[in-house]
């Protein structure tokens, strides 16, 4: 399919494979073929409907099917849909392809009239974090693909911050910082920091997964309960990660006044955000650092 029907059946391939992650097809099969009567009898699936699947799995590139028509084997490009690679990005399919976030598409339409950026609460009658706080199942998948979505910023960001003078920055603030991927990896980087992560109610309170413990970094980069739109701890540098993005200017402006009332002089907020292209240029996962000084905001 080429040209307007390709867009218009677009997602027909998202939930193709979406399907085949929640089904549990990625992560059983491996470069080995296997017979699609094992497949679906393993996996408890029509085994009719299994090959169905798993032959548009392989027309988009993520199986292989073998000459004899039985037999499938997972690609490189399947692996990456494997919950274990480590450059995952089965949680950011579960989530952007799962049914909450399948069903808010519909307020498009309405939102571009109005102005109003709501479509979730609009659809579930509270803001996404609430409803995470409710539901465990979505608050694991959701978290999942943040990690998914952090694996690959924190690789980015520590790239763009290779040459940065860390010398004299002792304190981190990282501000939304979710599961904390990326504050453990620069503070497990740069060994003198030692920062909080500022995050709601039910982040703090189910920090045990949270990366600070993996990697042993509890001490060092701890978890602070509180809300950016009310007030941020002092700190020497503030981070925030696809945060401002989900925000309106009013409310993006009330979250830097706070860190501007917190911040000490010389204090730096850096801001990873995808960035918007020039003109006919559509592209998702470039980042940028902007580096500002808070002076700037009095």
């Amino acid at each position: 399919m080429t040209g307007p029907i390709s867009f218009i059946f677009g997602r027909w391939k998202s939930q193709i494979l979406y399907t085949g992650a929640k089904s549990g097809i990625f992560d059983y099969l491996t470069t080995n073929p296997v017979d699609i009567h094992h497949i679906a009898q393993d996996l408890n699936l029509n085994e009719i409907m299994a090959y169905r699947i798993l032959r548009a799995i392989s027309t988009l590139g993520y199986a292989k099917e073998e000459n004899d028509g039985r037999r499938f084997s997972i690609t490189s490009l399947g692996e990456i849909l494997k919950k274990d690679h480590p450059q995952t990005l089965q949680g950011v399919l579960l989530l952007e392809e799962g049914p909450e976030h399948y069903q808010i598409w519909k307020h498009l339409p309405r939102m571009i009239k109005d102005g109003q950026q709501n479509a979730f609460s609009s659809e579930y009658g509270m803001d996404l974090f609430e409803y995470a706080s409710k539901n465990s199942e979505y608050s694991k998948i959701f978290n999942d693909a943040m990690s998914s979505y952090s694996a690959m910023h924190t690789t980015m960001v520590l790239e763009a911050l290779n040459n940065y003078d860390f010398t004299n920055i002792s304190s981190l603030c990282e501000i939304g910082g979710g599961q904390g991927h990326l504050s453990s990896h620069l503070h497990s980087k740069y060994d003198h920091l030692n920062g909080t992560i500022l995050e709601l109610e039910p982040v703090v309170r189910n920090q045990e997964n949270s990366w600070p413990s993996k990697m042993g970094l509890q001490d060092r980069c701890k978890y602070i309960k509180g809300n950016m739109f009310d007030q941020v701890p002092s700190a020497d540098l503030y981070m925030m990660k696809m945060i401002l993005h989900d925000w309106s200017d009013k409310e993006c402006i009330q979250i830097l006044v706070n860190i501007h009332k917190a911040a000490p002089d010389k204090a730096r907020i850096f801001i990873v955000e995808h960035i918007v292209p020039e003109p006919s240029q559509p592209h998702f996962f470039e980042i940028v650092r902007y580096t500002y000084d808070v002076r700037y905001y009095r």
